[in-house]
């Protein structure tokens, strides 16, 4: 039954077309809008928790991760040039699986977009409260973190969820333009970090390597597991495919920006973490058993009370400058992560607002949903609605939880759309294609195999709060797409 329901290609594109945003977005703009989703949280805030992880390690847990989002960043650029419309992998899967595997994959991004905007903000709250409290206009602790960390309400978190919704309330090209300014503020940001910690490494804050092994049968431990959770840092580049619909030329430009801003944020992840574990070490904390401890528990906030570790660091890069006796620099780069990180909470929750766009226009989510603002020419209801459950969730959760649950939506949304690639060569060979997947019986078969494996060392709360979260998507398909469908109804969209 899931596999019944297949939209061609054509139907897609005819659509977009009658019912479509206004393409305004060009090549620079889209690979900002990619460097500005990918170089946020991952590298300025879970870099400690992938040095808990892995230790130094780490370094290779990013390439790994990397590796993998390359795998699949290609296969997102053939469909993005083939289906230059709005929703990503959402849309792809509709064109090749069918509805109800599409709808899996939406409700799954969900997780990946909603929640990794929500993430960032209370990232981003972490750097600003941090930099507050040491100029010595820190909000109460209760105002600074959510329930679990021992607060009752991320203040900060919760506010700059709500400032990043009424931007992109106010228009794509508005938000783009803004967006542009912050990603060279966080590139400068990068770049002062690797000229200040790269010339203060040793060779033994290298020693052991790799302290907690490759990887643990239940997920979250060594190498694997960090570059599970360090998947975060990557995601971003898909968000560009979500733009499609608004952007000059897509055929050309997708995968332009898509390719460039991976290749940009690599190197930039490849420096700063060598730096960082060379510079000031990256040992992880252990328990009474030897082991090292899981990071977000009580056990592991314990043994970081009052420690100077990197690993217990929730302002990395700035804790790094710091302890190299820079202390301006420090804040320096404190205050430009304070500056520049709204920017990935942008791309994040842009790029949630156009997949639900996408399927309300598919007729599976209600029709207002998909109303255009006469003015902004931005669909504000949706805009808004996604916009306070980043706010909140922002201000509820802290980071290490949210990001692990956005991976676990994340790859899976990468492995359907390797699949589509595949599927597409033998059913379509001959549709034109702007940007092909070189190799692709090799290269989408590893990402799959990739991603799988990366899915299988996420944290065992990640997982299980996926396939949850999966099952509650089919209760609510059934009870509403399923009928309201316009593909299984033979309608379309006024």
């Amino acid at each position: 039954m899931l596999f019944k329901r297949v939209k061609s290609l054509d139907q897609i594109l005819a659509t977009a077309e009658k019912k479509g945003l206004t393409r305004q977005l060009g090549p620079f703009q889209l690979t900002m809008l990619g460097i500005g989703a990918i170089v946020g949280t991952g590298i300025f805030v879970l870099t400690a928790e992938a040095g808990q992880k892995a230790g130094p390690g780490m370094m290779i847990a990013f390439v790994i991760a990397a590796v993998v989002c390359a795998l699949a960043a290609l296969a997102y650029a053939e469909l993005a040039s083939m289906i230059p419309v709005a929703g990503s992998a959402y849309t792809y899967t509709y064109g090749v699986l069918g509805e109800g595997i599409a709808w899996i994959v939406g409700w799954a991004l969900v997780l990946e977009y909603t929640i990794a905007a929500s993430t960032v903000c209370a990232g981003w709250a972490g750097y600003v409260n941090g930099l507050l409290t040491h100029a010595g206009f820190g909000l109460p602790h209760f105002l600074q973190v959510g329930p679990m960390d021992g607060g009752s309400f991320n203040l900060l978190a919760c506010l700059i969820g709500l400032a990043i919704t009424l931007l992109l309330v106010l228009g794509t090209s508005k938000s783009a333009k803004v967006n542009t300014v912050l990603v060279l503020v966080k590139i400068t940001a990068l770049i002062v970090f690797i000229f200040v910690a790269l010339p203060a490494v040793k060779d033994q804050n290298f020693t052991p390597f790799v302290p907690n092994g490759w990887g643990s049968p239940m997920g979250g431990i060594g190498v694997l597991g960090a570059a599970a959770s360090i998947v975060f840092a990557y995601i971003g580049f898909d968000a560009i495919s979500t733009a499609a619909e608004e952007t000059k030329n897509p055929n050309r430009n997708i995968p332009i920006a898509l390719i460039g801003s991976l290749s940009v944020c690599t190197i930039f992840y490849l420096l700063v973490s060598y730096a960082a574990v060379g510079s000031v070490g990256a040992q992880p904390m252990l328990g009474q058993n030897g082991l090292a401890l899981e990071p977000g528990t009580p056990a592991f906030a314990a043994a970081c009370d009052a420690s100077q570790a990197l690993v217990c660091s929730k302002e990395a890069l700035a804790h790094v400058v710091r302890l190299l006796n820079h202390n301006s620099l420090a804040s320096f780069i404190a205050f430009a992560a304070g500056i520049a990180l709204p920017s990935v909470i942008l791309t994040m929750t842009y790029g949630q607002t156009r997949i639900f766009f996408t399927m309300s226009r598919d007729g599976l989510l209600p029709s207002k949903l998909a109303k255009i603002h006469p003015r902004f020419h931005t669909p504000h209801v949706i805009t808004l609605i996604t916009g306070t459950f980043v706010a909140l969730f922002g201000a509820l959760f802290p980071v290490g939880i949210l990001a692990d649950i956005t991976n676990s939506g994340t790859l899976f949304a990468f492995i359907m759309v390797a699949i589509g690639v595949l599927i597409l060569r033998r059913t379509q060979p001959d549709r034109p294609r702007p940007f092909r997947t070189p190799l692709p019986w090799l290269v989408c078969p590893l990402a799959v195999v990739g991603c799988l494996l990366l899915f299988l060392n996420l944290s065992k709360e990640a997982k299980i709060t996926f396939f949850v979260w999966g099952a509650i998507g089919l209760v609510v398909y059934y009870l509403y797409g399923y009928r309201k469908s316009h593909l299984a109804n033979g309608t379309e969209p006024s």
